[in-house]
């Protein structure tokens, strides 16, 4: 065993063995593999194996395709057998509901290029030999990339790709203690010696709590016990098989369960609501290739309900049961990426689907360590999505709702109830008390908005207009015609300060970096020119060096903001986030200049309090930062104070505001305002995935000062770009908008892709936001946009639908 490493994995499943391949396939060879046991104890040995493309989240669903066409270059590369069977297979609809989310599904896997199709339940009927009973079912989707292999089989061959790319793998060696060096390398002590490393990375499975304890971290994740079953040899499967044929994956999320042909008989595995968590404090050391007692009562009612769908399995005799623990994060999703707060220590760990996402796993973070970035938006599995808020307290039931819901149908707009509330702000009980339905980002309970009295407190899960429809529309008129009031604790807050605070800013930031008491907009760059962050930038009004600044962007991002900003700091610049410190109200409509009028005797003219200014008063009792900008496009001002003040400020604004018909406003009603300005939106037409021209963003760049990601930027000449629809869809509360990644139709061919979209009550239109390619970017172009299985007319807009020269918002 070498002493020193560039890097060391620690765990060698699957996933383990991934990463180490593609370090090597990216051309770091010096890297080394330290296994407790042998390769693939844990949870990849008695793994079902199969793999599939499906997944809500289009870049998961990509790297999902990556991962299944690997295994024929792994089999090619290495000689070995990855035991690959691509059978296709076939996801069941069994509501209409189930059905709208396959067809939303099969809608982004046309501009992804992915051969998914709709079929019908003659369709099903046909492919399935007739095996499926296919009462109540709808139709399905057909994926003809699913398969599945040889779990033991393909984790042997990305290890021994990664040793013909010289990577070490050390078996029987217990990981002991990693501790940090002062030079940001790591100490990895084992029971057979020491090694330093430059990286280590977390790869240790069932046991990744306890080898991220070591280092001191805590990462959220649970092992939950699932159990499958293979029965005996089927008649049917062996004629099948006689016929030179193999019977197709079958996905039953009705029933809570897959279903595919386990040589000559089945398997067929279940997602039970009565489910169990397994080892809540911990994995014993001394697990690795046990199987855990078959347990029949707790899948009894999901054995029933498959004997239904699948007659074939009542006639067959169990041959053996497998039921064994797997890691969940409480979203599903892996833990993937550089760990906020610690040099160098980075964690491949909740890859629940190891089979479908390994591959695309190992190669991101191979990419992530080895030339800074990744190649696809990696928040939706980066470790830093989750905060130092969470606890055991919160991973263990949301890992548990995870897993119950795992074949539920998912909504765009559904919001989960487990673990919540958990954070929450001094006007939970305020909003509560007006009829607040709640949402949450990163933990915190957020208002998305308010129910009218008799109404539900809790929006319907749908793909069309919900429930929150005409109290939504309520808040937008009361915003356009008199003032609403919103809080603004969920905006990530970040205060910079430092003799170089301002050069510190130039750098890190794309845009201009403003004189004191004065706002601007910015973006912050990868070192490949992607977009990595979305800011306000305000430079204090009492900051008499100009060197003293509060940042503010995503709430939801303050892990990822957090880590690149500590990454590039450097001497004479303090950052702190300060986002739960700073907390405050936004007021935005035609009569929200009189309200503040009202409540302080600073001058709020609008020459004394221009657009995009920043200044210190007193309203009421509180002392505040009042700064007049506005993500609603309508006359603004965020006010922000103290998180203990916040009450205070509230009674203040809220009384003073009466006589206006001042109305409180959600994040429904938020995004519902934005679309008549066609302001982009964090996360969906700004993200790692795009470039600052194509999107738009650039117009906020000062090119002539440098900056990270220039030279990436201004060597990029857009293809494609975000460009703004009115969408001729039925009108009406049952209606359906674009919600993301809708393909859009030009000339009878898919040339584009929604980004985001919804209905703008206060112009009565359906709008929505996509990327088309530039050469077709004309006014008046007419598309259609795909929603839901159906075509819709669109027509591209330039000008902004409401107040189209800004005058309002600018008013002076």
């Amino acid at each position: 065993m070498k002493s020193h490493v560039r890097v060391v994995v620690i765990g060698g499943g699957v996933v383990g063995c991934s990463v180490l391949y593609h370090l090597t396939k990216l051309g770091w060879s010096d890297v080394m593999l330290i296994e407790r046991s042998e390769l693939t104890s844990g949870s990849t040995w008695h793994a079902a194996g199969g793999f599939h493309t499906l997944n809500g989240d289009t870049n998961m669903a990509a790297l999902q395709g990556y991962t299944i066409r690997l295994y024929k270059e792994l089999e090619a590369i290495t000689g070995l057998s990855c035991g690959l069977h691509h059978v296709g297979g076939v996801t069941l609809a069994d509501t209409p509901q189930r059905f709208e989310q396959l067809k939303a599904e099969r809608a982004k896997h046309r501009y992804m290029g992915l051969d998914t199709e709709i079929l019908t339940p003659a369709e099903i009927g046909k492919l399935t030999d007739g095996l499926v009973n296919l009462d109540g079912v709808i139709g399905g989707l057909y994926d003809p990339l699913d398969g599945h292999l040889d779990p033991s089989g393909t984790t042997m061959a990305y290890a021994k790709a990664a040793r013909m790319g010289g990577a070490e793998i050390v078996l029987h060696n217990r990981v002991l203690e990693t501790n940090p060096r002062p030079d940001g390398s790591w100490e990895v002590v084992t029971e057979k010696g020491t090694v330093i490393a430059e990286h280590v990375v977390n790869a240790g499975g069932l046991w990744a709590r306890e080898v991220g304890a070591m280092a001191g971290v805590y990462l959220p994740l649970l092992p939950m016990a699932h159990q499958y079953l293979v029965t005996d040899d089927i008649p049917e499967i062996m004629q099948i098989l006689a016929e030179g044929r193999e019977f197709p994956h079958v996905m039953d999320p009705g029933g809570e369960s897959y279903t595919r042909q386990e040589g000559r008989g089945m398997c067929i595995g279940f997602y039970e609501k009565p489910c169990q968590p397994w080892s809540l404090h911990g994995t014993p050391w001394d697990f690795g290739q046990e199987l855990m007692t078959e347990d029949f009562d707790k899948i009894e009612a999901s054995v029933q309900f498959a004997y239904n769908r699948f007659p074939v399995l009542e006639r067959s005799g169990v041959k053996r049961v497998i039921h064994g623990p797997f890691t969940f994060a409480p979203d599903g999703n892996p833990l993937v990426g550089p760990v906020p707060g610690l040099r160098n220590y980075w964690s491949a760990c909740a890859v629940m689907a190891g089979f479908s996402q390994g591959g695309g796993m190992g190669l991101a973070l191979a990419q992530w360590m080895i030339e800074g970035e990744v190649e696809r938006d990696p928040r939706g599995f980066d470790v830093a999505r989750f905060g130092q808020w969470t606890t055991p307290g919160y991973t263990v039931p949301k890992v548990i709702e995870n897993y119950q819901t795992r074949f539920s149908v998912s909504y765009p707009n559904e919001e989960k109830p487990a673990a919540r509330p958990f954070r929450t702000t001094p006007m939970y009980d305020i909003f509560s008390d007006m009829g607040a339905v709640w949402g949450q980002q990163y933990g915190l309970e957020v208002v998305n908005y308010h129910a009218f009295d008799g109404e539900p407190r809790y929006e319907t899960p749908s793909f069309r207009r919900s429930n929150a429809w005409e109290a939504t529309a309520a808040e937008v008129k009361a915003v356009r015609e008199a003032i609403g009031i919103n809080e603004i604790q969920n905006f990530g807050k970040y205060r910079v300060t430092g003799p170089k605070a301002r050069a510190w800013l130039d750098r890190i930031l794309a845009g201009r970096i403003p004189k004191p008491g004065r706002i601007a907009l910015n973006p912050m760059l990868s070192p490949k020119g992607r977009i990595i962050g979305d800011f306000t930038v305000t430079c204090l009004p009492d900051s008499k060096t100009g060197t003293e600044f509060q940042v503010t962007g995503s709430y939801g991002a303050q892990g990822q903001h957090m880590r690149w900003f500590e990454s590039q700091l450097e001497d004479g610049v303090t950052i702190e986030n300060v986002s739960d410190r700073l907390t405050g109200f936004q007021i935005a409509g035609p009569l929200a200049r009189k309200v503040l009028e009202k409540v302080t005797r600073a001058d709020v003219s609008g020459a004394g309090l221009r657009f995009m200014d920043a200044k210190r008063m007193v309203i009421g009792m509180t002392d505040c930062l009042v700064q007049r900008v506005s993500y609603t496009g309508d006359l603004g001002y965020e006010i922000y104070c103290d998180f203990m003040c916040q009450r205070q400020l509230w009674q203040t604004l809220w009384q003073a505001g009466a006589e206006f018909g001042m109305r409180p406003f959600g994040m429904r009603a938020m995004m519902s305002l934005r679309l008549d300005k066609f302001f982009g939106s964090w996360g969906r037409e700004f993200s790692p995935d795009y470039m600052p021209a194509e999107t738009g963003i650039d117009r906020f760049i000062t090119w002539d000062k440098d900056f990270i990601g220039k030279e990436a930027a201004e060597s990029e000449v857009p293809t494609r770009k975000i460009a703004a629809f009115v969408v001729e869809v039925p009108e009406g509360k049952d209606g359906a908008d674009v919600v993301a990644y809708e393909p859009i139709w030009i000339d009878g061919k898919v040339q584009g892709f929604c980004t985001s979209g919804g209905y703008s009550h206060g112009t009565g239109k359906s709008v929505a936001m996509g990327f088309v390619p530039v050469e077709r970017l004309v006014p008046g172009l007419k598309v259609e946009i795909e929603i839901l299985g159906e075509r819709y007319p669109a027509t591209l807009v330039t000008d902004p639908l409401w107040d189209a020269d800004g005058a309002r918002m600018r008013k002076g």
